[in-house]
C-alpha cells in the first residue's frame, strides 16, 4: 500500500469516500442554485437574500470545503501517477495545495465578509 503525508485520506478507501461524498454535495449544491436560477427572477436583491441566511451560508461553505477536499484527492492521484520524480512532484503538490487553501481562505472571506 502507498502511504504519503501528501494524500489526504492516508488510504485509498479513505480517499475514495471522500471523493464521493464531496461529489454529491457539489451535485447538491449544483443541483439547488440550477433550481434557484430557474424558478427565480435573478436579481441583487434576490441573490443577496438568498446568501444572507445562514443556512445557505453554512451549505455554501459545505461545498467550498467540498470542492478543496475533492480537487486535492483528484490531483494528488494524478501527480503521483505521472509525475514519477520525488521533487518535482513535491513542488507540483505544494503549488496546488498552496493555491487551494488560498482559494478556500479567499471563499470564507468573502462568504462571510471577513
Amino acid at each position: 500500500m502507498v502511504n504519503s503525508v501528501t494524500n489526504l485520506g492516508r488510504s485509498g478507501v479513505y480517499d475514495w469516500l471522500i471523493q464521493r461524498v464531496t461529489a454529491y454535495v457539489l451535485a447538491l449544491y449544483t443541483i439547488f442554485l440550477l433550481g434557484f436560477m430557474l424558478t427565480t427572477d435573478v436579481t441583487y436583491e434576490s441573490w443577496s437574500a438568498l446568501f444572507s441566511q445562514t443556512w445557505f451560508r453554512i451549505f455554501t461553505l459545505l461545498a467550498l470545503l467540498s470542492l478543496g477536499a475533492h480537487a486535492w484527492v483528484g490531483l494528488w492521484t494524478v501527480t503521483t501517477d505521472y509525475i514519477k520524480a520525488a521533487g518535482v512532484r513535491f513542488l507540483v503538490q505544494a503549488a496546488c495545495g498552496l493555491t487551494m487553501f488560498v482559494y478556500v481562505v479567499w471563499g470564507i472571506q468573502i462568504l462571510w465578509g471577513l
